[in-house]
């Protein structure tokens, strides 16, 4: 008996279709991207190829195909992710954030939610639907989402949303949110984390809801030095916005801390496998141009001790990463997505691994800041930023972790033995 890490035919069909559409029609795309100072406009540089990918059906393949989705599993999904990430990251990230604003749909929505809410996103006549995920806030608004190991701080959230009749009051700020849209005037729909119980502390009191595009009292800002310039983090403001009481996730009211941990952990293995793109360009980079750079000496440099070691030691570091982000969303699609330590251990690992892996690729190339003949600086600064996603892996990643196994129940041997790892407590608050 082995364990075969060999792709199906469907899985390589969907890393061919990926890779395919990468590299025709979206690549072509990056070069306008970094020369445009608008932040919106520089976004909106790619909507060409996403609403090639909508047609695609690649920005709503997480979705179930009994609501006109493409049905992918999440190891499914890594793998044509890293396709994307390869090319541009930042493209993967606005797909991902449709999974991280519909899924909870998905796990927590009555089927009246899923027939109103999926239908839409997978039948937009105009071929640019774009889900978001709303949840962290700034600082100043209650304290910062991501604070870090104390025990005794709330949970970051203080937007409210008050039951008025058939409707909910909402009154607050998010920021760092995937949900400006094309325009800056909102996306189709967004996740929304509030606050609907009266509990200050930790993660009791919070739900999920629906916001849509249009919805009055919600209007978007933008940080004036954002890290990432193909997606659009906003900083939010509802002001007394009116939201539906349907729109309300049923399954979360007052148990929306399980939407953040589930959203986490099926981000993680995608975070990583878009690491893992990042750092395999930087390697082929590396590897190409170490076997075309003589240097001051007759053989290239590829046949060099230093310079073979480390392009040994990133190719398999790459190819571990890789297995990780598989094994982990493998475990995934097998226990209902949701494995908060996996998923976790997963995006750390992989994520701080691979920006060490560019690091090493730069010296290779011998690269100076100023040179833009290489794709390195970008891949360098895209690596960067992965580890600090979704709360970063030093403020939430590992402080989840940490609850998980500090737990009397937590069974070390469990992702070995493929078992469960389910932990329904409020571990993103855990001290």
């Amino acid at each position: 008996m082995t364990i075969d890490f060999t792709m199906s035919a469907a899985q390589k069909a969907v890393q061919q279709r990926a890779r395919k559409f990468s590299e025709s029609v979206l690549e072509p795309l990056i070069p306008d991207t970094g020369r445009d100072l608008d932040l919106i406009s520089s976004f909106a540089r790619r909507k060409p190829a996403y609403i090639e990918a909508y047609r695609q059906g690649i920005a709503t393949a997480m979705l179930p195909s009994e609501y006109g989705g493409g049905g992918l599993s999440c190891l499914d999904f890594t793998i044509a992710t890293e396709e994307i990430s390869a090319i541009d990251p930042g493209f993967a990230c606005t797909l991902l954030c449709n999974g991280l604003g519909l899924m909870p749909i998905i796990w927590y929505g009555d089927e009246a939610q899923k027939r109103r809410f999926l239908r839409a996103a997978t039948s937009d006549p105009d071929e640019q639907y774009l889900g978001a995920w709303t949840a962290a806030e700034p600082p100043g608004a209650t304290r910062p989402a991501t604070s870090l190991d104390n025990p005794l701080c709330s949970a970051g959230i203080g937007l409210t949303a008050a039951r008025r009749g058939d409707h909910y009051v909402l009154n607050g700020r998010k920021m760092w949110s995937s949900a400006a849209g094309w325009d800056g005037q909102g996306s189709n729909s967004q996740i929304v984390i509030v606050r609907t119980g009266r509990e200050i502390g930790f993660m009791r009191g919070l739900s999920a809801i629906v916001v849509e595009r249009g919805t009055a009292g919600v209007s978007y800002g933008f940080p004036p030095n954002r890290a990432c310039r193909t997606t659009t983090d906003a900083l939010i403001e509802f002001d007394n916005a009116i939201v539906p009481a349907e729109n309300l996730l049923p399954d979360t009211e007052s148990r929306g801390d399980l939407v953040i941990n589930r959203n986490f952990a099926w981000f993680g293995p995608v975070a990583a496998i878009a690491a893992a793109g990042v750092a395999r360009a930087a390697y082929e980079v590396a590897l190409r141009s170490s076997k075309r750079h003589f240097g001051r000496s007759l053989p290239p440099i590829s046949q060099f001790e230093n310079v073979g070691y480390l392009l040994c030691e990133v190719a398999g570091k790459i190819e571990s990463a890789r297995y990780f982000a598989w094994r982990a969303a493998d475990y995934l699609d097998k226990h209902d997505h949701d494995a908060d330590i996996f998923g976790a251990m997963c995006k750390i690992n992989v994520t701080e691994t691979m920006f060490d892996c560019v690091f090493k690729c730069m010296q290779i190339v011998r690269l100076h800041n100023p040179d833009n003949r290489y794709s390195l600086n970008r891949n360098l600064h895209d690596a960067a930023l992965l580890p600090i996603f979704d709360g970063g892996n030093m403020a939430i990643q590992r402080r989840r972790v940490k609850g998980i196994m500090a737990h009397e129940h937590f069974n070390p041997r469990a992702a070995m033995d493929d078992e469960s790892i389910y932990f329904h407590a409020p571990v993103a608050a855990t001290g």
